[in-house]
């Protein structure tokens, strides 16, 4: 093999590698390109989600309710789950949650729309947790003891705050 030769077939190798490097880098492009696309419609898909998911909380705050509504809400749905937690530990207070829950519907409702975003609410935390524990187990325990205390919380909270 001449030096010509040499040379003619080492550019053509360079050449080779080249068009290798390049085809590798346009192929990486157009990986990157296309995760950038489906990284953009995760994240739009994930935005929608969340603003469909947080619309029914900003629609149930009106103008007209007090300040506290958002902990009154929650506790609501405390009370709930409590009434169908207590009862998997064979607790005799039998409809003392549900009871407490019409103490909170007489002293704080006037109208029927916010009445019914109330028991919506006693409904929710009854159903999610129905639909969870069929019998008493040490996290069905600790849920309990858990909503007791945030809900004890959120009661000393509202009434140290609001002074009702």
């Amino acid at each position: 093999m001449t030096a010509t030769s040499r040379r003619q077939t080492l550019r053509s190798d360079s050449a080779a590698a080249i068009l290798r490097a390049m085809s590798r880098a346009v192929i990486r492009s157009e990986f990157f390109a296309a995760h950038r696309r489906a990284a953009t419609i995760w994240f739009m898909a994930g935005t929608l989600l969340l603003c469909l998911w947080a619309w029914p909380a900003m629609a149930q705050q009106r103008s007209d309710d007090p300040p506290y509504e958002a902990d009154l809400m929650r506790l609501s749905e405390i009370l709930g789950a409590l009434h169908y937690l207590r009862p998997l530990y064979g607790g005799a207070d039998g409809t003392v949650w549900r009871d407490q829950m019409r103490a909170l519907l007489d002293a704080e409702v006037q109208d029927g729309a916010r009445e019914r975003r109330f028991i919506e609410r006693f409904n929710q935390g009854y159903r999610g947790f129905s639909s969870v524990y069929r019998r008493c187990t040490p996290a069905a325990e600790a849920a309990l003891a858990r909503y007791v205390e945030e809900g004890s919380a959120l009661i000393r909270d509202v009434t140290t705050r609001y002074n009702r």
